[in-house]
C-alpha cells in the first residue's frame, strides 16, 4: 500500500500533461466521425429510405466498438508484457496512421463500395487503438500516483476526453455550417497524434510494473529457473477475483448507455421529431458537451474531498428516480430548451465509473491488469453499444420512449450490484487497517 500523497512531483505533472494530449486526441478522432455521421455516411455509404438510414447510422457508430475486444487482447498483452509506456506510444501511432488514411479516403461516388469498406476498416483501427489510450493512460497514473491525488488525476483524463469530443463537435459544426472541408479535422488529429507520440517517449515506466518485472527477474535468478518456466508455475499465477471482475463489467457497461442516450438518442430522435435541422442538432450537442465539461470540472473538485465510491453511491441513488421519470419527461418536451434542461439533469447524475477507476484497476493483479481491464472495458462497449444503437431503434418504434426502461432498468440493477461489491471490499479493507492500527497501539 502506497503512502498517502499530498502533492504531485514535477515528473507526475509532466506525465499528466503528456497523457492528457493523447486522451484528447483519441476522443477527438473517435468522436469526429460520430458527430459528422450525417455528412460522412452520405459520402462513404449508399443511403436509402429513412429506416435504412437509421440502421446505417447505428452501424457506423457501433462498428468502432464491435472489434474492440480483439484489439484489447493484443494491446492488453503488450501492456502486461512490454510495459505501459510502450503500449500508449504504439496506440498513438496506430491512431495517427488511421487519421492520415481517413483524411485521404476517396468517397463512395469515386470508388463505390470500396469506400464503405475502407472507412469501416479505419473506424475499426481507431476503436482498437483507443483501447490502449483510454485504459493505458488511466493505468499509468494509477500505478504512478498514490491516493488521494490519483483520483483527480484520472478525472483529468476524463476531462481531456470530453474536451476532445467537444472540439470534434466544434469541427463538425464548422464543416457543416460553414462548408469547410471535413478532411482538415482528420489532418489536425494526425498532427496532434505525432506530437503526442514524440512527447510520450519522455515518460518513464510505472513503478508497479517495474517492481513486478524486477521480482520475476530476482526469483528467476535466485532459484535458477528460466523466466518462461517461472511464469507458468501455478504458485506464481495470481488469481483474478471473478466476482469483482463481473462487478467491474457491470459498472463499465453503464458508461456507453449514458453516452448513447445523451448524444444519439435524445438529440437525433427527439429533435428530429421536432423538425430541427442537422446543423441545429450538432449545435445542440455542442452545448450539451460544454455543459458536461462544466459538470466534469465539478466532479474533479469533488474527487479531491469525497471518497470515490461514496460519491458514486450518492449519484446512483439520486439517479434512480430520474430513470423512472425519463419516458414521461421526454414525452412532455416541446422545444430544444426543455430537452437541454433534461439532458443537463441526466448528465449530472448519470451512470459512470468516474473518480473510482483506480480502485477498480487495483483490484486485479499487476501483470494481468492491462489485459483484464482493457478486455472488460471493450466487451462492455461492444455489447452495450450494439444493444443501444440497434435495440432502441426497434424498442422505441414499438413502445415509444417507454422502451427506454427495457434498457435502463437492467443496467441500473447491474450497476447497483457491481458498486455494492466494491463498497464491501473497501469496508473490509478499512476494518483490516483499523485492526492493525489497534494492534500496533497495544504493543
Amino acid at each position: 500500500m502506497k503512502i498517502s500523497q499530498q502533492t504531485l512531483t514535477k515528473e507526475q505533472k509532466r506525465a499528466i500533461s503528456i497523457l492528457s494530449i493523447g486522451t484528447f486526441l483519441e476522443y477527438f478522432d473517435l468522436m469526429l466521425y460520430v458527430h459528422m455521421a450525417v455528412l460522412l455516411n452520405g459520402l462513404f455509404f449508399s443511403t436509402g429510405d429513412n429506416f435504412s438510414s437509421k440502421l446505417l447510422s447505428a452501424f457506423s457508430f457501433s462498428v468502432t466498438f464491435i472489434f474492440r475486444p480483439a484489439g484489447a487482447i493484443l494491446i492488453g498483452w503488450l501492456g502486461d508484457n512490454i510495459g505501459r509506456k510502450s503500449t500508449v506510444i504504439i496506440t498513438s501511432l496506430a491512431m495517427a496512421v488511421s487519421c492520415v488514411m481517413m483524411a485521404n479516403l476517396p468517397t463512395y461516388d469515386q470508388i463505390g463500395v470500396l469506400a464503405s469498406w475502407a472507412v469501416t476498416i479505419c473506424r475499426v483501427f481507431q476503436g482498437m487503438s483507443s483501447m490502449g489510450e483510454v485504459i493505458g493512460a488511466n493505468l499509468y497514473l494509477t500505478e504512478s500516483i498514490s491516493e488521494p491525488l490519483v483520483y483527480p488525476a484520472v478525472v483529468l483524463m476524463v476531462l481531456s476526453s470530453m474536451v476532445g469530443g467537444t472540439v470534434a463537435l466544434g469541427v463538425a459544426k464548422l464543416s457543416l455550417g460553414e462548408n469547410l472541408n471535413w478532411r482538415w479535422g482528420f489532418w489536425i488529429g494526425a498532427v496532434v497524434a505525432f506530437v503526442g507520440i514524440y512527447s510520450r517517449t519522455c515518460l518513464r515506466e510505472t513503478i508497479d510494473f517495474v517492481d513486478a518485472k524486477r521480482q520475476i527477474n530476482t526469483y528467476s535468478k535466485d532459484f535458477n529457473i528460466p523466466k518462461k518456466q517461472f511464469l507458468n508455475k501455478p504458485w506464481y499465477k495470481e488469481k483474478i477475483n471473478k466476482k469483482l471482475l463481473v462487478a467491474y463489467y457491470l459498472l463499465e457497461q453503464s458508461n456507453p448507455v449514458a453516452f448513447y442516450f445523451t448524444y444519439m438518442y435524445c438529440s437525433y430522435n427527439i429533435l428530429q421529431k421536432l423538425h430541427y435541422s442537422t446543423g441545429d442538432i450538432i449545435q445542440h450537442n455542442l452545448i450539451v458537451s460544454l455543459i458536461k465539461l462544466m459538470i466534469c470540472c465539478g466532479i474533479l473538485f469533488c474527487s479531491i474531498y469525497v471518497k470515490p465510491l461514496k460519491f458514486l453511491k450518492v449519484r446512483f441513488i439520486i439517479f434512480l428516480p430520474i430513470i423512472a421519470l425519463t419516458p414521461f419527461w421526454l414525452d412532455s418536451i416541446t422545444n430544444q430548451f426543455e430537452l437541454l434542461i433534461f439532458q443537463s439533469v441526466f448528465c449530472i447524475f448519470e451512470f459512470g465509473t468516474i473518480t473510482a477507476d483506480p480502485i477498480f484497476y487495483k483490484s486485479f493483479p499487476v501483470l494481468k491488469r492491462f489485459t483484464t481491464t482493457t478486455l472488460t472495458f471493450s466487451i462492455s462497449r461492444a455489447i452495450i453499444y450494439v444493444i443501444s444503437s440497434f435495440g432502441l431503434i426497434f424498442l422505441t418504434d414499438t413502445l415509444g420512449n417507454y422502451g427506454l426502461w427495457i434498457l435502463l432498468v437492467p443496467v441500473a440493477i447491474g450497476y447497483g450490484w457491481g458498486l455494492w461489491q466494491f463498497i464491501k471490499v473497501e469496508v473490509a479493507r478499512d476494518k483490516e487497517v483499523q485492526q492493525k492500527i489497534l494492534e500496533l497501539a497495544k504493543t
